[in-house]
């Protein structure tokens, strides 16, 4: 039987896809909401799909210790996809799964660089940080966990060829940082989503670290902006 997922940060960026990812596969999907989320405007789309999919909303809130066991007692696995302002207060879900005492794999909202084996500067050197402080807090409390590494996430950063604040592929010209030669793995979030929810009841991912690499999205800076086209660079 598929297991039962429970969502935190769910109607997020990556966490939509992951959500969907999951109802497809038929595991019963479970996402902690807050009441004025569900009629947020903003949300609307993400929270009409996901009822569509016959998703399942749980009341609760992260900092809500009690709705947070609660939700968490109805499920097998959890999954976190909170934001980079919440990667910090995910002790509060490692707390409530230590309390509920039956989760059999939790996901913390890591689905970018594996924080353990790579060096940055700042900001990304605080976000690193603490994601490897949440890994190292589950550890301790012997948490089965999978941890998911899928690098740069392809629908957010090449539409503008990396270029910050742009909205759409510059046309005149790109700032390439370096040389542009050092390449990274940018994949669709879509495929994200699947691996992850495959890696849900696989006992391979068990206590591990889960790569998404594949080889053909391994590109430089350089590479995306030839991508775009030698055509659409001579004629803007």
């Amino acid at each position: 039987m598929a297991s039962k997922i429970l969502f935190v940060g769910g109607t997020g960026y990556i966490g939509k896809f992951i959500v969907e990812a999951s109802a497809k596969a038929g595991h019963p999907t479970f996402v902690l909401v807050r009441e004025s989320t569900l009629s947020n405007p903003a949300k609307s789309d993400v929270i009409d799909n996901f009822k569509n999919l016959g998703v399942n909303f749980l009341i609760g809130d992260l900092f809500d210790h009690e709705s947070l066991v609660k939700a968490i007692k109805q499920v097998d696995v959890v999954i976190s996809t909170v934001g980079h302002a919440q990667l910090v207060e995910q002790d509060k879900i490692i707390a409530a799964i230590k309390e509920a005492g039956n989760v059999k794999r939790f996901f913390p909202s890591e689905f970018g660089n594996d924080v353990d084996r790579t060096n940055a500067v700042e900001p990304a050197k605080s976000a690193f940080a603490t994601k490897a402080s949440i890994r190292r807090a589950i550890e301790a409390e012997g948490i089965p966990y999978t941890y998911v590494s899928s690098n740069f996430f392809s629908g957010y950063f090449l539409p503008s060829l990396n270029q910050p604040g742009a909205a759409a592929p510059p046309r005149d010209k790109v700032v390439i940082l370096g040389n542009g030669n050092l390449k990274a793995v940018f994949n669709k979030e879509d495929d994200i989503a699947t691996y992850t929810i495959k890696a849900v009841d696989d006992p391979r991912a068990l206590k591990k670290i889960l790569y998404i690499r594949p080889p053909a999205n391994t590109i430089s800076f350089n590479d995306t902006c030839v991508l775009v086209g030698e055509e659409d660079w001579e004629n803007p």
